[in-house]
């Protein structure tokens, strides 16, 4: 199935690196109109718009820090500014510190909460508020986390973030579904990203060995791709999925609920 965004303006963050910048990816391969793309790393997300911009779809890099209380609104405005409004919203910027019960503090709550539900939260207001305003439909996609029906126990702080957002993203899903507003998320499964690269061998002190490690004890023999996801979020955005609003899909190997 193709899948075809013809010439929508979309919005995406945390698209310098790993998931995000996958699903910028495949965006300009689905045939987006223009692309606001934003991280907290100005070199890296220049280079990766201008990338993007070669292949004949425009991308324009915002930097900011999701953890500033104003950068929703900002990037959200810089979107309508460059490209006169937003069709779709991709919100795949995330933060994995580890905090368990035993070792959380109030600062880790509070960095992951700002990162992984707040700033989500009021880039979907934004991007409604828009929407609304044309009287258009749209999309948003959330990346979510299989470690929101649980988690590890290191994971507990960051499972909490992904929990309010599938709630957010549900509700957010009922209250506009009569403007034709859909929003839907991923609960994305174990992934090889560039982040996880560094959390496991260096921050975890796994090594280099623990990507091959990891491949082998999946049952299909590899963890998931930044592109195995990016397909699944474009088709959500697309047209391809229809009215389906308010979907939680978990995007993993392991099924939930069986017993290992």
């Amino acid at each position: 199935m193709e899948l075809q965004l013809d010439g929508k303006m979309v919005l995406v963050t945390g698209a310098t690196q790993g998931i995000g910048r996958a699903v910028a990816q495949s965006l300009v391969r689905a045939g987006a109109g223009g692309l606001l793309i934003t991280g907290r790393d100005r070199t890296r997300g220049d280079a990766v718009a201008a990338d993007l911009s070669q292949t004949g779809t425009p991308a324009h890099f915002v930097a900011a820090e999701l953890s500033d209380p104003a950068a929703p609104a900002l990037l959200a405005q810089a979107c309508i500014d460059r490209f006169g409004r937003i069709d779709g919203l991709v919100n795949a910027a995330g933060l994995t510190d580890r905090a368990s019960f035993l070792d959380a503090t109030p600062e880790d709550w509070a960095s992951l909460f700002a990162v992984n539900a707040r700033a989500p939260f009021f880039l979907m207001q934004a991007a409604i508020a828009d929407m609304r305003k044309r009287g258009q439909a749209g999309a948003i996609v959330n990346i979510l986390s299989i470690n929101a029906h649980c988690g590890s126990p290191e994971l507990a702080v960051y499972s909490a973030t992904k929990g309010a957002l599938a709630t957010l993203t549900r509700n957010a899903a009922n209250a506009h579904r009569f403007d034709r507003i859909r929003v839907n998320g991923i609960n994305v499964g174990w992934t090889d990203t560039p982040a996880e690269r560094v959390m496991q061998a260096e921050t975890l002190g796994h090594g280099a060995g623990w990507l091959d490690a990891a491949n082998a004890a999946q049952p299909f023999g590899r963890l998931f791709s930044a592109e195995d996801v990016a397909r699944l979020a474009v088709f959500l955005l697309s047209d391809a999925a229809g009215p389906m609003t308010g979907a939680l899909i978990d995007q993993e190997q392991w099924v939930i609920g069986a017993n290992r």
